[in-house]
């Protein structure tokens, strides 16, 4: 299974790299070092993976789950944990160092430059920035069934239900047409 980039923001998509999160089939995409760096390049944040180990994953996935759970809460889907001071703490901590750095190159590109610690800063960051500012209140967390993602609604209604119409919303719409046809078929 491949990332998915569909949350309009990196912090959130980060959070999005475990699939059914609280179910009996729960998916961990950031399952060795390298698929954090992998996750990294594709995500954007840096032009080549970072050297990392398995307390860079560590660092990784605590981030992620501050994040989630900060993020979770922030759409009041979910009350707010005892934990979420700690949670606050290592997004504050995470967001300390020197974030990724980057440079214009001819002809208009752009060079993504640092370690895990300056990518983990960047989104550490970009989180903050979510969390505290008025695009916190586009958070919203999926509908799907079996869905734990959670996601930036820029509809021009406000109304979007679903993190990825392609699959989530696909699958919610199936199971209505087919539930509409089965109640009105004859018998």
């Amino acid at each position: 299974m491949g990332f998915m980039f569909t949350s309009g923001h990196s912090a959130l998509d980060l959070a999005a790299t475990v699939g059914q999160r609280n179910g009996p089939d729960r998916l961990d995409l950031l399952e060795s070092p390298a698929s954090v760096g992998r996750w990294l390049v594709e995500a954007g944040l840096l032009d080549t993976p970072p050297a990392l180990d398995a307390e860079g994953l560590a660092r990784t996935v605590a981030l992620r789950e501050a994040i989630y759970r900060l993020a979770r809460a922030r759409t009041g889907s979910k009350a707010a944990e005892p934990a979420e001071q700690a949670d606050q703490a290592e997004l504050n901590r995470a967001a300390e160092p020197a974030p990724v750095s980057i440079q214009l190159l001819h002809p208009a590109q752009v060079a993504r430059r640092g370690d895990l610690t300056a990518a983990l800063s960047t989104l550490a960051r970009a989180a903050i920035e979510l969390l505290g500012g008025p695009a916190a209140e586009q958070l919203k967390a999926c509908r799907g069934d079996l869905c734990t993602r959670l996601f930036l609604d820029s509809s021009r209604r406000g109304d979007r239900r679903w993190c990825d119409m392609r699959e989530c919303g696909n699958r919610a719409k199936a199971a209505t047409y087919r539930d509409r046809h089965a109640t009105a078929a004859p018998h």
